[in-house]
């Protein structure tokens, strides 16, 4: 829980400095941050309101775990849309690399560029210490997410997401960034932040990350909504659906968890299931109308099945 003299927060004005840049804060208090998610559907608790709060005044990124479909990269787009300002994602997966999240040359355009300085003999006409620095340049120059994070003149939200799935090798790229908000480039040298983004890190937790990283980040750990939280939840995300139904399906799906499962029913295959309820309109879950929409919820058949023979252990 977030200490409660971070809850009770005051609002304060002018910058605040970090990394050595002076930006105005994006929220007053941590209360501001909990009614501006909610006003966008996203329905977060104290601990998360709190996170983000510290994570926008001490520059810090944010590492949210937890399980799959608990809301970990919908965090990052809703801070996003209530700030208004850009989202950069980079989506993790094993084997990308460098090239791929923080910069790359655009080789062929420099070809073409050395191809249009020779000169009718077919010789460069002009001295490689000049051509290198021509080449090499900004114009040839292909940002990729981390690198166009830093270098956007305006207010950005960067979320890299699953960063589990990242070699640990990749791994090591992000420590600068996350550190000192800047990107070592061998051809042109340093290029430092013009702003300091707001940063999320999503992890599954499919493997330990490194304490390098961690130790850069502050930590949120998202886990299943309780019943209540996922009502609301459901009620602010689906349109028509009564009290009563949100109520009856949240519990079902608080009891399928329970359950085990391959794979548990994620907070959007719940928003999913709702939907088809409603469009079906269900006023009430029964035994038949599980079996019915099961599929929704549970992606395995060998979970299915699990749930048809528990069905007298559920709560319905």
């Amino acid at each position: 829980m977030v200490d409660e003299a971070v809850q009770k927060t005051k609002p304060t004005t002018g910058t605040r400095e970090v990394g050595g840049l002076d930006s105005p804060p994006r929220f007053a208090t941590v209360e501001a941050v909990a009614e501006q998610l909610q006003n966008i559907g996203y329905i977060s608790n104290e601990t998360i309101a709190g996170v983000v709060y510290l994570a926008d005044r001490l520059g810090k990124p944010v590492l949210v775990e937890g399980p799959a479909g608990t809301g970990k990269t919908e965090l990052a787009k809703s801070v996003a849309s209530m700030t208004g300002t850009r989202l950069i994602r980079l989506q993790c997966y094993e084997g990308l690399d460098e090239a791929k999240a923080l910069y790359e040359w655009d080789y062929r355009k420099q070809l073409l560029h050395l191809q249009t300085r020779r000169d009718g003999a077919g010789a460069v006409d002009r001295r490689w210490d000049e051509l290198d620095d021509d080449l090499f340049s900004e114009r040839f120059l292909l940002t990729r997410p981390l690198l166009e994070a830093i270098r956007a003149s305006e207010p950005v939200v960067l979320l890299i997401d699953e960063v589990d799935r990242l070699d640990v090798e990749t791994e090591a790229l992000l420590l600068e960034v996350l550190s000192d908000y800047q990107v070592s480039i061998p051809e042109i040298g340093t290029v430092k932040a013009n702003q300091v983004p707001m940063v999320f890190l999503t992890s599954n937790s499919s493997r330990e990350l490194s304490e390098a990283l961690k130790r850069r980040c502050l930590f949120l750990f998202l886990d299943y909504p309780t019943v209540e939280r996922e009502r609301e939840i459901v009620l602010s995300r689906v349109p028509g659906i009564s009290e009563h139904l949100a109520t009856q399906l949240t519990r079902v799906v608080r009891s399928l968890r329970s359950l085990e499962l391959k794979k548990h029913p994620s907070v959007s295959e719940t928003l999913d299931w709702a939907r088809t309820l409603v469009l079906l309109g269900a006023e009430e879950i029964d035994s038949g109308l599980l079996r019915q929409t099961a599929n929704v919820l549970l992606k395995y058949q060998t979970d299915i099945q699990t749930a048809e023979k528990s069905l007298g252990e559920l709560t319905i």
